[in-house]
């Protein structure tokens, strides 16, 4: 099978091959853990929003204008925003539950989240191709619900927040490992703040507490793993 590339750019922000297509997830490229700038990224085919607070949304429209041939996936609501910004023809509107197919035999499907958004609703996005599923949670609690999305898209590779707070934190984040059962998880929307008390640490310790069969990759900002 493809190896799934993933690029921590600090907080919620990834760069993420899957089926040889390059996708941006959540890219607040100006966040204070790891600056990098849009035109780093013009290479990009796909920019994905899960909500629409500053540090998910970010520089996504700056990001659109140096990638003249990226499209946006977001709900509708984001979709609309970011397209009055850069074209309507370069955004996928989409809403949660709803599998959207693109090229080279992609599927992206928007998942619940737990959180709260100006625009439409909070999302987290899995993203598929053949084997290769690569989940990114977003800003949420934890949910019992996430059982489905394991058991409907089996994501090999969970990116799932452990800063508390705003989001789950450590042993929260277990549970969602245990409910998702993917083969590799990457901790994020950690220790931006020091509001983000959470620490891979803490959830690589929660993990093993309830004995998961996964493996913790804990990336450095701008590091990258081959899954």
């Amino acid at each position: 099978m493809k190896h799934t590339k993933v690029r921590w750019l600090g907080h919620a922000a990834f760069y993420v091959v899957v089926g040889g297509a390059r996708f941006l997830i959540d890219p607040w490229l100006s966040n204070p853990v790891y600056v990098s700038k849009p035109e780093e990224f013009s290479d990009v085919d796909y920019v994905v929003v899960t909500h629409d607070h500053g540090d998910h949304l970010g520089d996504a429209v700056d990001v659109m204008k140096a990638a003249p041939k990226a499209r946006a996936i977001a709900v509708y609501e984001i979709a609309e925003y970011v397209g009055e910004r850069v074209g309507r023809d370069r955004v996928v509107g989409a809403n949660v539950g709803g599998p959207v197919k693109l090229e080279r035999g992609l599927t992206v499907v928007l998942t619940p989240a737990y959180h709260s958004t100006v625009r439409g609703a909070p999302t987290g996005v899995v993203i598929m191709s053949g084997e290769e599923s690569v989940y990114h949670a977003g800003d949420t609690g934890v949910f019992y619900d996430m059982k489905l999305v394991g058991e409907l898209y089996e994501p090999r590779v969970a990116l799932l927040p452990i800063g508390g707070h705003f989001t789950m934190g450590p042993r929260e984040a277990a549970l969602a490992v245990e409910l998702l059962r993917p083969k590799y998880v990457v901790p994020m929307h950690y220790g931006t703040f020091p509001v983000l008390w959470g620490t891979p640490q803490e959830f690589v310790s929660e993990v093993r507490k309830r004995g998961l069969p996964v493996e913790v990759i804990v990336l450095r900002p701008g590091e990258e793993a081959t899954l």
